[in-house]
Formats: C-alpha cells, structure tokens, sequence
C-alpha cells in the first residue's frame, strides 16, 4: 500500500455520524485507522436544539472521540482541521492547534458534513445565528435567557415586545422542534419565573418560504404539525420568505417583524470537500461504491455526498450517513481481500420523524404515516438509544423524566453573560 507500515492505513475526516460509524465498521479489518476532526467530540445534531433551549447540558449530547474509539487500539485521533487533499500522493494537509502536518493515506473517507447557508445574504449571520454546532448552542441559549433576563429589567413596554419575539427563519425539522422547544419554555417552565414580565406572552414566529412546513413529509404530517404549533401558540408563517434581517428585526413578505431574536433554522452548504478534491463546488456526486469518480480510494459519505437513488438524491440525515460508513467498510474489506466488490449502495429508510414539544411527534416511512404520543415515545426512545455512550443515554433519559414531570429544564445557565457595566477602574485607592 503506499504508507510504509504492515497495516493499510484508513484515514477518515470528520467525526460525525458518517465518520464514526466508518471507524466502528472497520474494527474487525486489518487496518490502521485515524480519525481527524476540528473538534474533539462527536456531537448527536437531532438534540442540538435541546441545549439550545436550556433542556439538555452540551456534555448530554457531545462524547469525547478518544472515548468512544477506546476500546479499539489501531484507531488513532488527531485533533485538527484539513486545509488540502494530495490524491496524486495520497495525503493531507491538516493545521493541528500547534503545526502543520501531513498525514498519508491508503483509503480516505470524507464524512465532514453541511454548514450554514444564508443563500447568498451571509451579512444575515451577524443577526441570525444558526445551529450546527455546540458553540452555536450555547450562543442561541445565551441570547433567548438573556432576552428574558433583559426583558425583565426595560421598562419601555415595545423594548418589551422586541426582546420577547423570536422568528425562527426555516421550516423544516430544526425549525420546528426550535418553535416547539422555545414555546414549552416560555409557556411552562419560566411562567412563575419573573415578575414584571409573563413569558407567557412571548410571541414566536415561524417563518417558510415554501408552501408548507416539512416539505420532505407528507402534506397531511406537514398540516399535523402546523395545527399542534398553533395550539402551543407559534404563529405560523408559509409562502413568505425573509427579505432582509438586522439588529432590529426581520423583513417577511414586505412586512417588518421587530425582534431582538431572529434565529436562522434554513438552508445548509456541504463542507469544502469539493475544493479539496479539484471539483465544482457542492455535494460531491460519488459513484455506486460511494468513491468518486477516477478517485477509487477516495470516499465521500453523509451530507456532502450526492447518491440518487430511485431517481432521488438521499436525504441529509444521520441514517443516511451512517449506513454509507458501514458500506464503504464493506468495500475497503473487498479490496484488502482481492474480493469482488460489495453490491451497489443501497439506502434502507428506516423512517423520517420530527418531534414538537413534549407528547407529540411525527413519523414516516413510506405510506405508514402517524403522529401523536406513540410517534413521540418511538422518536424519544430511538434518540436516547442512539447516543454514544452509556451515561449519555442515562443522563438524557433521567433529565427527559423530570422535566416531563416537573415541566422543569435542566440548564438554565448564560455561560457568557453580557458585560453589562464597564466600570473605570477595578482598583480602588486607599
């Protein structure tokens, strides 16, 4: 092979879903594996949205890698950020918090995700946060404690009115569970919080251009849920797109919306994948083995893939993801043993399913279609048994109980409050 060690050596860039569940499928292979990612820890996405409104703490949803690749000793991570792809002599450049380093490679998998899109207005982000990451999530649950904390202490009652209007700007999965999320903390959990305000009163937008919400469900789901965000108090706004966004609200539809919190729950862009590899910009379209084309040990999986099948590209979503991880294994096995190749790619759907609030969810898989309690003890149960590790799971599970019970959430914190005075000097004389 090319590295100069016994082993063949698998690198694969990104620890996502895609990422992990590559390392995970090639344990049992003869391999050296590495796994390089710009963070240290992977993060469950579905319940981003959860710390972003105080449900759930950052380390509940976020393992170490080191610590979930453990127990397989040829793995091996390098905390750090790849600036360029070498296909001609199989390796990458990755800026690492102290150098530059060159990593060689036998088989590359690429699983490095999506990051916001604002569709081209990117001066929306100074004003519109959007939530990919945990730093983002932090940030958006700062700004909505804040908005209340601020709130509290003006006594202009429009102030009032700005600080406590939040536009979610997209409709689709993200969208939804963020409206749904920031009602019930509105509504239920900080109603007997304060004093001069009444949470209550908050008012949240949600905001689609499209002509509904969910475009990738069912219509009847898509008005489900419309319908159950309305009785929770989420006005509803489709077929309006935002023109414009600033510090003091948001443009939809020519009518201007006045808000302090405009948080951005729309479009994503793949990872720079394709300009590592010399390609036009975009999803990066992989061959039936999931490499790329004229790149045969070269694989792209997850979000930054384009795969059709059935004449449909496959969605951006973890099961995709995931089952792409496990099939690239399946080729490199092939390849190390002299074997035939696997059979194309195949996406099993194992479901669709977006959650509102406490008790009700929706669920889809081809014409089996229903929402309600069941969809959402189905999705909370598929959620909690999908992280990473054991103690996730447990924490995740206890802290679900006891809100559903105390109507209660567990992180109410601003870990980087505002500097709200500025005093001259922090030494006093004598």
């Amino acid at each position: 092979m090319g590295t100069g060690d016994a082993l063949p050596h698998v690198v694969i860039v990104g620890g996502g879903f895609g990422g992990l569940s590559a390392a995970h499928a090639l344990r049992r292979l003869p391999v050296r594996v590495t796994l390089i990612d710009k963070t240290n820890h992977h993060l469950f996405q579905p319940l981003l949205y959860q710390v972003a409104t105080a449900m759930l703490m950052p380390g509940q949803i976020a393992a170490p890698i080191r610590q979930v690749l453990k127990s397989d000793q040829r793995a091996s991570v390098i905390l750090g950020e790849v600036t360029r792809v070498d296909t001609g002599s199989c390796t990458l450049s990755v800026a690492t918090p102290d150098n530059q380093m060159d990593v060689a490679y036998d088989f590359l998998v690429i699983a490095t995700g999506v990051q916001h899109s604002y569709f081209g207005k990117n001066q929306f982000a100074e004003f519109a946060p959007g939530l990919k990451t945990m730093p983002d999530a932090t940030m958006v649950r700062n700004r909505i404690l804040e908005a209340f904390e601020a709130a509290e202490a003006e006594p202009d009652e429009a102030q009032t009115r700005g600080l406590l209007t939040f536009v979610l700007v997209g409709g689709g999965p993200t969208g939804v569970e963020m409206a749904g999320a920031i009602a019930e903390l509105a509504r239920l959990t900080l109603k007997e919080d304060f004093r001069r305000i009444d949470p209550r009163k908050a008012r949240i937008i949600l905001v689609e251009a499209g002509p509904r919400l969910l475009a990738n469900f069912d219509a009847s789901l898509s008005q489900s849920v419309a319908e159950r965000l309305r009785r929770m108090g989420v006005e509803v706004i489709t077929g309006r797109a935002v023109e414009d966004i600033d510090e003091n609200g948001c443009r939809v539809g020519g009518e201007f919306i006045e808000s302090k919190n405009v948080i951005w729950t729309a479009g994503v862009a793949p990872s720079p994948v394709a300009g590592w590899l010399g390609l036009p910009r975009g999803k990066v379209k992989v061959r039936y083995d999931l490499s790329v084309p004229g790149m045969p040990d070269v694989f792209v999986i997850g979000d930054v893939a384009y795969y059709e099948q059935d004449g449909k590209p496959l969605p951006g979503v973890a099961q995709v993801a995931m089952q792409m991880g496990e099939h690239v294994a399946r080729v490199i096995a092939a390849r190390l043993r002299n074997n035939a190749p696997p059979s194309p790619f195949v996406y099993f759907d194992k479901g669709n399913m977006a959650v509102v609030g406490r008790n009700f969810a929706i669920f889809e898989r081809g014409s089996i279609r229903f929402s309600g309690f069941i969809a959402w003890l189905i999705w909370s149960m598929i959620h909690v048994l999908s992280l990473a590790l054991p103690n996730m799971r447990m924490g995740v599970f206890l802290q679900w109980v006891w809100a559903y019970f105390t109507e209660q959430r567990g992180s109410r914190l601003i870990v980087d409050p505002k500097n709200f005075s500025k005093p001259e000097s922090t030494v006093r004389s004598a």
